[in-house]
């Protein structure tokens, strides 16, 4: 399973991704095998700094493969990268079971200058929203959680 958290930086998508990581470890399903891919993570790792569109797609590319990796060894692979363009995150929708959950927010929260002018918002009807704005971090974890506990019991 992955669950991809996307959306402009502040939005909170490592904020929730900790959380629900943590909500996995102490949760009945502990045994479970998770990590969190995270944009800034990545880019320490791989010194890619560069923000223009042919940066991110490199970035982007490098996390899928990492992430098509740790998914077929069973992992829940967790993401938390902006991810501006659909057809990146739509390359992993038909080989696992995927939650695309898109966060957004009014708020200021600091990270405007990292901001993807060309963000491209999910248009499948297969995605959650989540307005970080409006919603605390324990309502969006249970909005995420209720969607992935539905999806697991598809699987």
């Amino acid at each position: 399973m992955i669950i991809w958290f996307t959306g402009q930086p502040g939005s909170g998508k490592t904020t929730l991704a900790h959380h629900i990581i943590e909500h996995f470890k102490k949760s009945s399903d502990s045994k479970l095998k998770i990590i969190n891919i995270d944009g800034d993570d990545l880019r320490s790792i791989s010194k890619n700094k560069d923000y223009s569109k042919e940066g991110r797609i490199k970035n982007i590319s490098t996390a899928i493969s990492i992430i098509r990796f740790l998914a077929n060894k069973g992992y829940i692979c967790v993401v938390s990268i902006v991810a501006p363009y659909r057809f990146l995150r739509d390359e992993l929708k038909d080989e696992f079971s995927f939650l695309e959950v898109y966060l957004h927010t009014s708020e200021i929260r600091g990270r405007e200058d990292f901001f993807a002018l060309d963000y491209e918002e999910p248009i499948d009807s297969n995605h959650l929203v989540i307005d970080t704005g409006q919603l605390n971090i324990k309502e969006s974890l249970n909005e995420v959680l209720n969607v992935y506990r539905k999806m697991a019991t598809m699987a």
